[in-house]
């Protein structure tokens, strides 16, 4: 492969580290049954070992440049796509069905100007996938895998919770790239579940709800729905009574159960 300077722009930092490389790929633990999509491949430094392993590997890389060497690389391969595209712009779920219509493992180096939406991206595919394995920025990957009643714990938390199991594998140190970040990485493995972990009613409302909660961190819950015009100000009060929450608290320490039965009875009171 090129050994083109990195552009900043994309946020690339491509991983070198052969001990980090064997890690992922160990924990990913494929087989000849399995199908990969691979997201920002950059160099291939993963690539050659999923490649090695999985049955079927899709490549969505943006970089124009190295979607053509990558596509060059195994052209040969007919087990291999290489897609040239921004996935968050290509229909990945017409990608992905029309090779394999569920059972797809995610193994990702997520640049971190885009994590988050992709992340989201990913949740609306869940019922194509069984498990993701994402390098992240340390920061993003504590906030997902956080407890009720921490700094860290928030919207992503509880949206991405309601679907995956979710938990860190591997701390990466910035000597891991190149070009070096700034900040440390992390590894976390996303189990696909078969049902949400707390039925919420509506799931729009769900993640209304808790964005409201967060919306201003230092406020109450009660004044945080109030301002939040799910329902009428009058109706929050008997909304909390009814789910046995004490509206003083702030959102950041309720749990997914918590939040699950408010938006049950919102649900309710909204039909």
């Amino acid at each position: 492969m090129s050994m083109r300077r990195p552009l900043k722009s994309l946020g690339q930092n491509f991983l070198v580290d052969r001990n980090i490389i064997e890690r992922i790929i160990a924990c990913a633990a494929l087989g000849p049954d399995d199908a990969v999509l691979e997201i920002g491949p950059g160099r291939g430094a993963l690539t050659e070992h999923l490649v090695r392993r999985a049955g079927r590997v899709v490549l969505v890389e943006f970089d124009h440049a190295l979607a053509a060497e990558l596509h060059n690389r195994y052209a040969d391969d007919a087990r291999v796509t290489v897609v040239d595209g921004d996935v968050l712009a290509i229909d990945l779920a017409a990608l992905l069905g029309g090779i394999r219509e569920k059972g797809w493992k995610v193994v990702a180096n997520l640049p971190y100007n885009i994590s988050t939406p992709v992340l989201f991206r990913l949740m609306e595919l869940r019922g194509l996938l069984s498990r993701m394995l994402l390098m992240l920025q340390r920061e993003v990957g504590e906030r997902l895998v956080a407890s009720p009643g921490c700094a860290d714990y928030g919207v992503t938390t509880l949206l991405l919770g309601l679907w995956f199991d979710m938990r860190r594998e591997i701390i990466v140190s910035p000597g891991c790239f190149h070009p070096r970040p700034k900040i440390d990485s992390a590894v976390l493995s996303f189990v696909t579940r078969l049902e949400p972990r707390a039925e919420v009613g509506d799931e729009e409302l769900f993640r209304r709800l808790v964005k409201a909660a967060f919306g201003q961190r230092r406020k109450t819950l009660a004044n945080c729905l109030k301002n939040a015009e799910l329902l009428a100000a009058e109706q929050v009060p008997p909304l909390l009574e009814s789910c046995g929450i004490d509206g003083r608290r702030r959102g950041e320490t309720l749990t997914i159960d918590e939040f699950a039965a408010l938006s049950r009875e919102l649900t309710r009171l909204r039909l």
